[in-house]
């Protein structure tokens, strides 16, 4: 996997899937994972996704493949994973985007959509919330202090591990999924965790949502615990070109349990905006 390498920044794993027509200079989609994740977990998206765009997948600084090539208690900030994302679009040659952010992810499209409007086409947001409630920290430190001292005493895995069961996903989930998910976020070095559990505790995206010009579409559970109906108030009132999606379940973890249904309402949502027939005979 290409590795985009800076003088005196972090090097940046990212994943390119490409099926579409070379002859029809297809547009581009940018997959942005969520906390504790990864490129890794956009898995069940491309196929419905890459016969029609290319894909770019990144690996937030410290996440994935992403070298802990920096301090991670400096270091990992909302300007520097906003200009992580220019970077990359800017080493890929990519003027514009349709974007798509999971959780956090979403957050941070938030941000560069209002910030950097030229370089969104479309944002999809994914079970992504504007801001964190007190609520949901308090919840997901499982009884300590904080979500911090929970990580240091428990580990990257094990945190993954309850909050799957808390709220990501719902009972008789396919254990071997469960397994791989607690697996894959389990790889991420508890400081990363740590400081982007502090970053994200910290982050709030409400003053932004006007400034956002790109057409919007938003894909939440219904009745989601992480994104109740009061953040969705708030996408509300704040864009003012929003199409919003309820998926049937209360858990977070949308992306994954219904891939499929996310995709293709993102795809569709994309290609009605660049004019495009996205199907095949």
């Amino acid at each position: 996997m290409p590795l985009l390498k800076r003088a005196g920044k972090p090097a940046l794993n990212y994943v390119q899937d490409d099926y579409t027509d070379t002859w029809k200079n297809a547009g581009t989609i940018l997959l942005q994972h969520g906390y504790g994740r990864s490129s890794k977990f956009w898995y069940r998206w491309i196929p419905y996704l890459s016969r029609y765009y290319r894909i770019v997948r990144l690996d937030l600084r410290g996440f994935g493949e992403s070298p802990v090539d920096f301090d991670p208690h400096t270091d990992l900030t909302l300007d520097a994973h906003i200009e992580d994302i220019t970077a990359l679009l800017d080493h890929l040659e990519l003027d514009s985007v349709h974007y798509a952010g999971e959780s956090f992810g979403g957050i941070l499209g938030m941000v560069l959509t209002a910030t950097q409007p030229k370089r969104i086409r479309t944002l999809t947001l994914v079970s992504s919330p504007v801001h964190l409630t007190e609520k949901h920290l308090s919840n997901t430190a499982f009884g300590y202090p904080s979500r911090v001292e929970y990580l240091r005493a428990k580990g990257s895995k094990q945190w993954a591990v309850d909050v799957n069961a808390l709220n990501r996903f719902p009972a008789g989930t396919d254990a071997g999924l469960l397994e791989w998910y607690a697996s894959e976020m389990g790889k991420t070095h508890v400081e990363i965790l740590v400081e982007q559990y502090l970053l994200q505790s910290k982050a709030n995206a409400k003053d932004l949502l006007p400034r956002i010009e790109a057409p919007v579409l938003g894909l939440y559970p219904t009745s989601g615990v992480v994104t109740s109906s009061d953040q969705e108030v708030l996408l509300k009132a704040g864009i003012r070109n929003l199409s919003l999606v309820h998926l049937p379940t209360s858990n977070h973890s949308i992306a994954m349990l219904h891939a499929a249904t996310c995709a293709r309402h993102m795809l569709h949502f994309a290609s009605q905006h660049d004019g495009l027939a996205c199907h095949e005979a």
